[in-house]
């Protein structure tokens, strides 16, 4: 016996899939009688979406359709682990979507809301979903956010500068931003703060961007070994730190002698490396809870007007980006 969808559902009650997915998950405008019919029909047929499932979706759409596996970046699997929790705490269960799915995947997913983390301008998930009347919530402000849509995220452009500001006040003049091949808010906020604040502060923006996790070094040697090479830099990738390191040892720079060093990471091993990195945080552990009890409250409160959520960042200043001063010297005492 082949598979109920929805299509079947939503020709045997003679209206919309919109409606029919309205109806099972108890949102949207319709008479009570009208969403009666479609659950019974739905039920009738043994429609695996009926009644609606006390299931939440996971995806990072960040990069499109390219195949990668974000769990083990720290920031997404710290985002996974706060997001289950969060869906526990309020009694559903959470699936993690893998980065490169099928077509049908998305089209016939039986959820009743999914979470997008750093969904990129014209998210083609998104879209899918919109279309299926799935209520969405995001992780990273998108790029153009629906009515109806709730969105989590922090203040990347003031995150940015009190970054920059930390490093011109340990001497810094010719900061690089080092940047990653994303299209979403982030990336492109965070390159747009430090534009800013360069232009403000009499400093020659500098981004280094298209640096790849499988390809890090080759584009970093050459910045870091030419005459006007930078005196710090700020990488807002995980893995930008690491590849910083290495890249100066290869080059002979000293940390944070000649480079100073601030990475966006929440990977603890930071704090182990020699010398141990600065970073910032964007609290995953804050954001996605934030963004769990958003989309269930577009779920189970129909008419709901969600508002977007600003979770602070953390900086942790170690010794990558902190110069020891020199102390003063007393005064000379007078000779007896």
């Amino acid at each position: 016996m082949s598979r109920v969808i929805l299509a079947d559902v939503a020709k045997a009650a003679e209206v919309s899939t919109a409606t029919v997915s309205h109806a099972l998950n108890g949102t949207g405008r319709m008479t009570p009688s009208t969403r009666a019919r479609v659950r019974a029909l739905a039920s009738a047929l043994g429609y695996g979406g009926s009644p609606a499932p006390r299931i939440l979706g996971l995806a990072v759409t960040t990069y499109g359709r390219t195949d990668w596996n974000f769990a083990e970046v720290p920031y997404f699997s710290q985002a996974i682990v706060a997001a289950t929790a969060a869906a526990h705490s309020h009694g559903y269960a959470l699936i993690t979507l893998p980065s490169v799915a099928h077509e049908d995947l998305w089209s016939a997913l039986h959820v009743a809301g999914v979470v997008l983390v750093d969904s990129p301008a014209d998210d083609p998930i998104a879209d899918v979903l919109r279309a299926r009347s799935i209520p969405l919530a995001f992780d990273g402000r998108p790029v153009d956010p629906k009515p109806g849509e709730a969105w989590v995220d922090n203040d990347h452009t003031a995150a940015t500068r009190r970054v920059l500001d930390h490093l011109a006040a340990q001497g810094a003049r010719r900061i690089v931003l080092l940047a990653g091949p994303g299209g979403e808010h982030y990336t492109r906020a965070c390159v747009a703060a430090y534009t800013n604040w360069c232009s403000h502060h009499g400093h020659l923006p500098r981004v280094i961007g298209n640096t790849h996790p499988w390809d890090p070094d080759a584009p970093f040697d050459s910045v870091l070994a030419s005459p006007d090479r930078p005196d710090a830099v700020f990488g807002i990738y995980d893995y930008c730190g690491r590849h910083v390191l290495a890249s100066a040892a290869r080059i002979g720079l000293s940390i944070p002698e000649d480079l100073l060093v601030v990475c966006a990471s929440e990977d603890p091993s930071y704090a182990l490396c020699d010398p141990p990195v600065s970073t910032l945080s964007l609290a995953p552990d804050k954001s996605m809870p934030a963004a769990v009890t958003a989309l269930v409250d577009l779920i189970e409160t129909p008419g709901h007007v969600p508002v977007p959520t600003i979770v602070p960042t953390r900086l942790t200043l170690r010794a990558s980006s902190t110069r020891a001063r020199r102390p003063r010297h007393p005064p000379l005492s007078p000779s007896r």
